[in-house]
Order: structure tokens, then sequence, then C-alpha cells
């Protein structure tokens, strides 16, 4: 990932320039999870938000919105966060004659760079203050008196009960880190699933376990997926993190089992953190 230009020094451009965009390849991560990326145990999405989107307007006065988008995972790359956000920012000098036309420049280079179509939308600031701040549904899992020794991914952590549950779980305790600037990425980790109960002790115990851990969003939640399903075999299993945002960018993974479905904005669309 030497070509990234995360955690380099950065010449800040305003005048659009797509080339910005650094795309990683899915692939890399995913070997080492032992996921096939032609036959992918999960489907899912990565929800970006985009605080700091602006653009010239054909008068040349400014413009402003915060984006979404919706990157889906079976997408062959991931798109590295700092890049992003250049990108982004090329838009501030650059005028475009309206916001369809914003909307159709961001939703053309993302495809390149994801290698999938990725849906954008573009939102006004009272539309999106609308919308509100959140807290996840379900029960958290963080007022236990536990006792922590792992903060290095220990999926061993992980056990089930006998009684059967079709429950959501949550927790805010979830850090990783950067994996090229060591930077701490904080968030709110969603776990909702049928079968086997899962121990809330040893599920605390595992998010926690990441806290020393370096990786990207969307390879944390994809190892969290793939671990939680091998050792507590659950009929059905979404797993749903909310980072909180870095660089004006929030990074929202969702990763579930192929026999369900779920919308990410549904579930949780801004989280207090956010």
């Amino acid at each position: 990932m030497d070509h990234l230009q995360l955690g380099k020094h950065t010449e800040y451009i305003s005048v659009y320039t797509p080339s910005l965009l650094d795309p990683i390849p899915r692939s890399l991560a995913r070997e080492s999870l032992a996921i096939d990326q032609q036959q992918l145990p999960f489907a899912g999405v990565d929800i970006w938000t985009a605080y700091e989107v602006s653009w010239l307007n054909h008068n040349g006065l400014p413009q402003q919105a915060i984006a979404v988008f919706a990157i889906p995972a079976d997408s062959p790359n991931i798109i590295e966060s700092k890049s992003f956000k250049l990108y982004l920012n090329s838009f501030n000098q650059t005028r475009f004659n309206n916001r369809s036309e914003v909307l159709a420049t961001l939703e053309s280079d993302l495809k390149v760079a994801a290698g999938a179509p990725v849906l954008v939308d573009l939102e006004g600031l009272d539309q999106f203050a609308a919308t509100g701040v959140q807290r996840p549904r379900g029960s958290c899992i963080d007022q236990q008196d536990v006792k922590i020794t792992d903060y290095q991914p220990n999926a061993e952590l992980l056990r089930v009960l006998d009684e059967e549950r079709n429950e959501t779980l949550y927790s805010d305790l979830l850090k990783s880190n950067c994996p090229v600037t060591a930077q701490p990425d904080w968030a709110t980790l969603i776990v909702s699933y049928s079968g086997k109960q899962i121990c809330a002790e040893a599920l605390l115990r595992y998010v926690v376990s990441f806290r020393d851990h370096q990786d990207f969003h969307e390879n944390c939640v994809e190892r969290i997926y793939c671990d939680i399903m091998e050792r507590c075999q659950p009929s059905a299993l979404m797993v749903y993190a909310r980072y909180t945002r870095r660089g004006g960018l929030d990074i929202n993974p969702l990763r579930h089992s192929l026999n369900d479905s779920h919308n990410a904005l549904e579930i949780a669309s801004r989280l207090v953190r956010q």
C-alpha cells in the first residue's frame, strides 16, 4: 500500500481531480480470512457519510450537502478514506451546473474506483438534521463487570449457551486502529442473530479484544462476522459497525447472512457519536 496518500504529507487540490481516488482490493484482507471473493459467505454494504461536501454553482456561489454513499460488499475494491476525502475536496472550487451533475459525477467516479455501482444521495442540511441522532435497538452489553486480558482479536473468547434466541446485542466499546497511521477508530458494534444464545460476557470480551488491532473498518467487520459465524453457528447473522467520523467521513460496514436482508440506514442512520 506504499502508493496510498494515507500518512503522507499531502497537497490539497481544490479543482475536480478524480484520479485522487485510491482503490484497495478487498481480496488482500479476505485472503487472510479464507474468504473467496467469487463466492462470498455474506452480503452487505459499506455506508459512508461525508459531512464536508461543497462545490460552486454556475454563478460561483458555494453549495453544500451531506453525502451518503452505499458501496456494495461484493465490489472488488474498497476506497482508501484519505483519498476519498482528497477527492471530495477537489470539488470545492469546481463549478457544476446543478446538483444532478454533481451526483452523476460522484456515481461515475466511484463506480470506477470500487469496481461496482455505488449509490449516492446528496442531502441538504435541514433534510439530514431531520433524521436525528439515534441509539441502537437491542440490549447493550457494556455494563458488565468482566476481566479483560486480550487486546488482539481472539475468536476463542466467543461461546454460546443452550437457550435459543433471536436478539440484537450492541456495544459502544469497539476500537480498532488504522493499519497505516495507527490512529484510533471508534465504533458502535451491532450484532443481530438467531440461534444458540451468544454469551454476552464472552461477546464483550471479544469486542474489546480488537482494541490494539490494526485494520480497516470493513475488514474488522468481516473478521467479526466470520468469527461469530464459525464459533457460534447462528442460523442468521448480521454484524454492523457505525464508526465515528475522521476527516469528515464516517464508514459503516454491514454484513449479513445470505438467507437474510437488512437495510443499513433503517437500522441506524446516525448514532450519537457521529
